[in-house]
């Protein structure tokens, strides 16, 4: 007679998909728990038995990161509006493990690399323990992680050129209230870079940024960092973005060229309603439906 194991547990409940998942596995050291749409096919299991190869690698180059435990979440592979390049982005509920951990992000087909990078993002957030959220700082930090840890997997999510060209106005004096803007957002990316090409890496930057909570500023980050006055921070970051040849990308100093992180980087190969925390590419270059 069988007797195979079956998941009993009930089904999470996603932020915004309802139709039926079927769960793919749970990682290794059991921190993921992987679920696909089945309607999608073939390529859809694909990313989603992928993403559960990735899984504990990602879990664990976000702990270096943030240098806190992470806990079990669940995420699940489908058509974020009705996409299957990844441009649908990724989607959870709230900054922390306990309302955030059932994570939705957009199929990929042909490129795993996409989901696990998507994954990412949303995950950094739930480390993030509730602070950063809903803000530039936050969103800026989690876009960052999710290009450390995959080879900046998502490069057409770029907001920073954006930035440069609305006239680099000042969003590190000050924080945005919203993690939509991809002004602000650029601004954040642009100044993350800068930090990192400075010799202060993500793993040092983002505990910084999670003790300095949702009121912080860049400024703020830039002097616990450096011991420099926070004053400076503007003005010497502007300086240095005005003396390059122009902003094309997210990082614009080339910080992820820097050995230090490319570790993190190894990836798998190609082959509250309303408190959600929706990640999407820029509004400009994303297909409309």
């Amino acid at each position: 007679m069988s007797h195979r194991l079956r998941r009993v547990a009930a089904a999470p409940v996603w932020p915004s998909f309802t139709g039926s998942a079927n769960y793919v596995g749970t990682s290794a050291v059991g921190r993921v728990s992987v679920y696909v749409d089945p309607s999608l096919g073939a390529p859809a299991m694909k990313n989603a038995t992928d993403l559960l190869a990735d899984a504990d690698r990602v879990v664990n180059a976000n702990v270096a990161i943030f240098g806190t435990p992470s806990e079990p979440v669940n995420v699940i592979v489908f058509a974020l509006d009705g996409r299957t390049d990844g441009t649908g982005g990724a989607d959870h509920n709230a900054c922390d493990f306990t309302n955030g951990g059932n994570i939705e992000v957009c199929a990929s087909f042909g490129n795993s690399a996409r989901v696990s990078a998507l994954f990412e993002a949303e995950l950094s957030e739930c480390a993030m323990g509730g602070n950063l959220c809903g803000v530039s700082t936050g969103e800026a930090l989690s876009r960052w992680c999710a290009a450390v840890v995959s080879n900046n997997a998502l490069a057409d999510f770029a907001s920073a050129p954006a930035w440069a060209q609305a006239g680099m106005p000042d969003y590190v004096t000050r924080t945005d209230n919203t993690d939509q803007n991809e002004i602000s957002t650029g601004c954040g990316m642009a100044f993350l870079s800068w930090l990192q090409k400075l010799g202060h890496p993500l793993n040092l930057i983002a505990p910084a940024m999670v003790s300095l909570g949702t009121a912080g500023v860049l400024a703020q980050l830039y002097s616990k960092l450096t011991g420099e006055t926070a004053s400076s921070a503007w003005p010497k970051f502007l300086a240095a973005v005005k003396a390059l040849p122009g902003v094309r990308s997210d990082d614009p100093f080339g910080a992820l060229g820097t050995p230090s992180r490319s570790a993190a980087r190894t990836h798998v190969g190609s082959g509250k309603k309303a408190s959600s925390h929706r990640k999407r590419p820029p509004s400009r270059a994303r297909p409309r439906k």
